[in-house]
């Protein structure tokens, strides 16, 4: 009872004090400087809330104006005390020079839960080995071929005839929608030998793909907020951890079945020859030789397995060829000398439609590359990073960090650094991309880290280039897009994806000529 009367009163003040620190930065129009305020007890956590809607672009302010590095306080009753880093020198002693010392840790492996021992969030030796099955995978002949196949067999039944039936119709869509479909249609015909069909005439609900974006959204928020509030929420399975909950059942319902019916279909095989070149041989032999853990069952280590490969597949690849178009309609003459390029190395006439061309062509595609890199340059597809050092440590900043300290890599920041970029660094210029000589310029990955870097950069680089290449001149060349008068903002989430949308209309080029 006396504990009752104390803390009661306590919560009260604690709460009107938060109240009238959300009134004041609210109001405190004439305050200049970006950086939050640490006000006692709540520490920045109410100017944290504040920019719940724009969390990348605030992140982006207050690195900036602390050049490149800035500790943010949380409230005294939660552990939640965060550095924030942008400085090239940093990212390159966290990513690389010191890389051991800045695993992802368990704290992060509690966050991400749903991807279990995916390589999305293992360490260590488990990391290793990951990593080497997919990079031997994703370096086999047979991958590039099955790669090719797949990306146009999803083409020509899936999208060509989806974006016809908009043209035809001139009706308004969501070009961000068909590339999340698209691209998950893709990467699950590539790993499960399994079109799920979510691009298809009427767009059919498939809750799979669907809950990749609640996925990537509620992750984000467990990650700035005090995790007392993310698992209270789960506790009463509310707000987004109940769509998390959802997600996870999704994803369970559509993969376990999946799984065990190319596992039948391997058991049938007669020879080795049939096998040899199998996404899932290769890592249930993973599974088999793995002795220094516990991995679960092994149709629990295939689920984590696939579905980190799969949020790799679909949302990073989706949400860049999305900003992509984006940035199209706002730089035309970019668009132009696309479609001039693409008639040029492909020997295409204006009005001849586009419906195939090899991997290796895509290669001869220098601007559209540039482009995309520029692209990934404003808007990379993977925002920030988390990382919780092992032992205390100095960064080349000259900050302190403790294994108490989560240490987050703003990319985004990165990328909008005139520092790094010039001071045109918020302008769309694929040219910046080109060498003299034609070439794409070869950009150090601890200063464009689209791509992460160091032993965790990314593996599927290439793939996502050639799906993205091949998409973007496909639709460049066939079709003329026009993007609805929008805003068109990132949104708070893992994945930097187009906030609500990219709306548009579709008019068929040879329809032009």
């Amino acid at each position: 009872m006396y504990l009752f009367e104390f803390s009661f009163p306590l919560l009260i003040i604690i709460m009107c004090f938060t109240y009238s620190t959300w009134w004041y930065l609210n109001n405190r129009w004439w305050k200049l400087s970006s950086l939050p305020t640490n006000w006692p007890i709540v520490g920045m956590l109410p100017e944290l809330i504040r920019n719940l809607h724009r969390v990348h672009e605030k992140t982006t302010e207050v690195l900036i104006e602390s050049n490149g590095t800035f500790e943010f306080h949380g409230p005294v009753f939660a552990n939640f005390n965060m550095l924030g880093t942008s400085d090239p020198e940093n990212i390159h002693y966290i990513l690389s020079k010191n890389f051991s010392n800045y695993p992802k840790g368990v704290e992060f492996r509690k966050y991400f839960d749903i991807f279990g021992n995916g390589i999305f969030s293992v360490d260590y030796e488990l990391w290793e080995i990951h990593r080497k099955t997919t990079m031997y995978l994703m370096g086999h002949a047979k991958f590039h071929t099955l790669l090719e196949r797949n990306i146009w067999e999803i083409i020509e039944n899936g999208l060509r005839p989806i974006l016809d039936d908009f043209a035809e119709l001139d009706t308004l869509f969501d070009l961000q929608d068909i590339f999340h479909r698209f691209t998950f249609d893709v990467i699950c015909k590539l790993l499960l030998d399994h079109d799920p069909k979510s691009l298809s005439i009427g767009l059919p609900h498939v809750p799979c793909e669907k809950a990749f974006n609640d996925t990537v959204d509620a992750l984000l928020y467990r990650y700035i907020l005090p995790e007392c509030c993310w698992k209270l929420q789960k506790w009463l399975r509310i707000g987004r951890e109940k769509k998390l909950i959802q997600a996870w059942e999704a994803f369970d319902q559509f993969l376990y079945p999946c799984i065990s019916r190319k596992q039948e279909e391997l058991m049938h095989k007669s020879t080795m020859k049939d096998e040899e070149f199998s996404f899932l041989n290769a890592f249930i032999k993973m599974y088999d030789q793995w002795k220094d853990g516990d991995l679960g069952t092994l149709q629990t280590f295939l689920r984590d397995t696939f579905l980190s490969l799969m949020l790799g597949g679909r949302d990073t690849t989706s949400a860049a060829l999305t900003w992509f178009f984006a940035l199209m309609a706002k730089n035309p003459l970019v668009e132009k000398k696309i479609r001039e390029e693409i008639q040029q190395q492909l020997h295409l006439k204006e009005d001849e439609n586009l419906n195939f061309f090899n991997i290796q062509e895509t290669r001869k595609l220098v601007y559209l590359h540039a482009a995309f890199c520029e692209t990934l340059r404003l808007f990379p597809s993977v925002a920030i990073e988390h990382k919780l050092p092992l032992e205390f440590d100095i960064l080349p900043s000259g900050h302190r960090v403790s294994p108490n300290t989560r240490v987050m890599l703003s990319f985004y920041t990165m990328g909008r650094m005139e520092s790094l970029w010039g001071k045109d660094c918020l302008e769309f210029k694929p040219e910046r991309w080109i060498s003299k000589r034609g070439e794409i310029k070869h950009e150090p990955s601890f200063k464009f880290t689209a791509f992460n870097a160091g032993p965790r950069a990314c593996i599927g680089k290439e793939m996502a280039f050639t799906q993205m290449k091949i998409v973007a001149a496909t639709i460049i060349h066939n079709y003329h897009i026009q993007v609805e008068d929008q805003i068109i903002s990132p949104s708070s989430s893992v994945i930097i994806q187009v906030k609500h949308g990219l709306k548009v209309r579709l008019i068929k080029r040879v329809t032009l000529v």
